[in-house]
């Protein structure tokens, strides 16, 4: 028995030494290996991009779901635009941020849960809920590179008959003469307290982690605000400041308000996109979510709010038709949010693990 185990070890030994070999045997044993290594980074990339896509709420689905239409429409009508590969690169650019922040912030929330609080964690969990005031001022901006996306002329001369229509004057050529430098500044103050209606809602419902009432009120806003500037691309309207420039007797002088906003004007005003007004979509949005969320700080903004959309036709900003068309979009962005709001996973699991 053991004889025979030796013979035929023997044997295979034999056969194994003068066994003809190929040059190209090493290789094909090594090029499963090899063809494994894309896969695995295929798979990994995959997977990344599957967490970051489960990490978005809502407001993600329509801030990316924005920037896929915008892009689509460059696309079409790239012929109609100075700069469209540079619009298609931003766009991905800004895509990228927003999924590669919502898959660290992820990240750190589940590190969070199991380790404890960090500096690192309250970072990223800050810039996850405040980054949309950044992702509509990148789209008010790129408005300006729009305009000429459908129609390549200005279309004020309608909304100028049209509040002739209404009114039966040109509104903000007969407001001058209640024009002084006290109301002025004023007005102005009053008008720049746009910027500060959804930085207050969701100041108060972030300190107080209401994070639902906190992304309700940001999908409110970027429903209203998508609505409006897709509106704004087909409709292009360059406001009355430039449009009527001539019919008034003289600018309008007064204070450092008057001052500060004739600075953000010159560097930050985007030359379109009047109709309908995004300032006054953005409030009336906002509002709307202090009425649901918080009904006292709804009657706190109220007052500022109406005085905001009259400084709109005082400043020489807006037709008394953009003012209409804003508080529609913004109502608008309220009632179809809010039904967004309803969709499973609208709030994210880390944010809903976190509100439980």
């Amino acid at each position: 028995m053991k004889e025979g185990n030796i013979r035929e070890w023997n044997q295979h030994s034999i056969d194994s030494t003068w066994a003809p070999t190929s040059p190209f045997e090493g290789a094909a044993t090594a090029e499963p290996a090899a063809e494994r290594e894309p896969s695995r980074v295929s798979q990994t990339w995959k997977e990344t991009i599957t967490d970051a896509w489960v990490a978005c709420g809502a407001f993600e689905w329509l801030a990316l779901g924005y920037l896929a239409a915008t892009s689509l429409l460059v696309v079409l009508f790239a012929g109609n635009l100075a700069h469209p590969f540079q619009l298609l690169g931003a766009n991905a650019f800004v895509a990228g941020i927003i999924f590669s922040l919502c898959y660290i912030q992820a990240r750190f929330a589940e590190r969070e849960a199991v380790h404890g609080p960090s500096f690192s964690c309250d970072w990223w969990h800050f810039w996850r809920h405040w980054y949309p005031h950044l992702f509509f001022l990148f789209c008010f901006e790129e408005l300006a590179y729009l305009m000429t996306l459908v129609t390549p002329h200005w279309q004020d001369a309608k909304l100028i008959a049209f509040d002739y229509w209404l009114t039966g004057v040109h509104p903000s050529v007969w407001l001058e003469q209640f024009a002084t430098p006290v109301r002025n500044d004023a007005m102005q103050l009053v008008y720049f307290t746009y910027f500060a209606y959804l930085v207050i809602v969701g100041f108060v419902l972030y300190i107080r982690k209401d994070w639902r009432g906190y992304w309700s009120v940001m999908t409110y806003s970027i429903t209203g605000y998508m609505i409006g500037y897709f509106i704004a691309m087909f409709f292009p309207i360059e406001s009355p400041w430039f449009s009527m420039a001539g019919w008034w007797k003289e600018p309008l002088h007064g204070g450092p308000f008057t001052a500060m906003m004739s600075f953000i004007e010159h560097y930050g005003r985007v030359r379109g996109a009047a109709f309908p007004s995004a300032h006054v979509t953005g409030a009336t949005a906002a509002l709307w979510g202090a009425w649901r969320f918080r009904r006292w700080l709804f009657w706190a903004l109220l007052p500022l709010y109406v005085g905001m959309c009259l400084s709109t036709i005082w400043g020489r900003y807006h037709y008394c038709a953009d003012v209409f068309g804003g508080i529609i979009t913004g109502t608008l962005g309220y009632l179809i949010g809010a039904w967004i709001m309803t969709r499973p996973d609208a709030v994210t699991t880390a944010e809903l693990s976190a509100e439980e």
